[in-house]
């Protein structure tokens, strides 16, 4: 089959076209009749719908004849979904969000957080729920803890950004209208560095609430969070201490009994301070039948495609500046000092000197080829420690001879700060 051979397909009530597209291709979609929607989208008939490379799910209520061109790697209809499930939970959203609008005073608007190990679809929920709410005139706030597969700005980061559009097949959240509120924590998983990740949630959960504080709408549209996949041992501490930060209402467990039984009983009888003090709700929902386990190349595929998008677009439409600075002219910092040493590694008595939210200056090296830098608003180290960034860039060359590096940013014009944060995260272009 062709690159732009077309494929006809026939949908019942209920049913779902289920298209993989391999990273860096792209399909389009048109729906030629009936209605259909993407993740909660809805679809414009005769419009082509651009699908990037990812596992897409294309869902009608009541029957649709599509029209696919390009070469997926896979696609084929399924009748067993979960959206009546999902919608089920979005109307009793839908009535808390109405209860706040109509009484910000007593009321706040749900909160929610979709948790799971990975590969469950938390993050196609996230877009469904997000979306659902758009169509009903609320702007959401869509929050993602996931380091690894981050959804609103690079890997390595932690972020918030209000949804008040549809949100683009081919653009995901960077679609929104408003710049995302992001952490940089340096590394794609929480596990090098556990105590910067509950940091970072705490400075984020602190805007959150500033935010609802002084917007009574923001409150009543309430909160969609996608949480990482790591829920065993320290993972799940982490998730408790993530779901207790940003005052969550309702945790609904995608896909693992186990993981729903633990958070049953842990959040049994416990309620959320707010305007009024509301009972944690724990849901357990089945995950999509489209849902596959990815490997991790597939993993890192994904994170570098992810990098990719942030500095040319997700559809490689912005044109990316280079930049060759002194080292004398900006300065480099790293957070914490490495992996700790568990303590029964150590000498009876002592304990770890290694702080792992310590900010210290990072020596020019070598070391700085191709790592993506986080661009601090902070002028201080405790600002870096806690301060939101304002972009990334990528590290080039390196010229240690003459003391200079050469990097580059999505746009031009001098960087918004001249204190850079390092951490693990590298991308090599190809």
């Amino acid at each position: 089959m062709s690159h732009e051979e077309e494929t006809h397909h026939e949908l019942q009530k209920e049913e779902e076209l289920r298209v993989e597209v391999a990273h860096g291709r792209f399909v389009h979609v048109t729906l030629t009749d009936g209605t259909a929607e993407i993740f909660g989208a809805e679809i414009a008939r005769g419009a082509a719908v651009k699908l990037p490379g990812g596992k897409h799910a294309i869902f009608t209520w009541s029957g649709a004849s599509l029209t696919l061109r390009g070469t997926p790697e896979h696609c084929y209809a399924a009748s067993e979904t979960p959206m009546v499930t999902y919608a089920n939970v979005e109307g009793v959203l839908e009535k808390r969000r109405e209860k706040a609008r109509a009484d910000p005073t007593t009321f706040d608007g749900p909160r929610v957080a979709l948790v799971g190990p990975t590969d469950v679809g938390k993050s196609s929920l996230s877009k469904i729920l997000c979306n659902y709410a758009v169509r009903k005139g609320w702007h959401p706030l869509f929050v993602d803890l996931d380091l690894g597969q981050n959804g609103i700005a690079t890997p390595a980061t932690v972020g918030a950004v209000p949804v008040d559009r549809p949100i683009d097949p081919s653009e995901g959240f960077a679609s929104a209208r408003d710049l995302p509120l992001v952490y940089f924590h340096g590394d794609s998983s929480p596990g090098n560095n556990p105590d910067l990740y509950g940091h970072l949630i705490d400075n984020l959960a602190m805007m959150i609430d500033k935010r609802d504080a002084t917007n009574a709408e923001a409150k009543a549209s309430g909160s969609v969070v996608n949480t990482m996949g790591w829920v065993d041992g320290a993972g799940y501490k982490l998730l408790l201490r993530a779901l207790d930060a940003l005052k969550i209402t309702d945790v609904l467990v995608v896909g693992q009994e186990r993981l729903h039984a633990e958070l049953r009983r842990d959040f049994r009888g416990k309620t959320v301070s707010g305007t009024k003090p509301t009972p944690i709700e724990v849901w357990k929902l089945p995950k999509s039948g489209g849902v596959v386990e990815r490997s991790p190349a597939f993993r890192r595929a994904t994170r570098d495609a992810a990098v990719k998008a942030y500095f040319y677009g997700p559809e490689g439409d912005l044109a990316p500046s280079s930049t060759t600075v002194d080292f004398g002219k900006v300065s480099v910092f790293k957070i914490g000092s490495g992996p700790r040493a568990p303590s029964s590694a150590l000498p009876i008595g002592q304990k770890t000197s290694a702080d792992p939210l310590r900010v210290s200056t990072v020596a020019p090296s070598m070391g700085l080829l191709n790592a993506v830098l986080a661009v601090s608003h902070g002028t201080t180290q405790t600002e870096i420690l806690n301060q939101n960034v304002a972009g990334f860039v990528y590290v080039t060359e390196v010229d240690m001879a003459s003391g200079r590096f050469t990097y580059t940013a999505p746009a031009g014009g001098a960087l918004p700060s001249r204190n850079l944060i390092l951490g693990t995260l590298k991308w090599i272009e190809t």
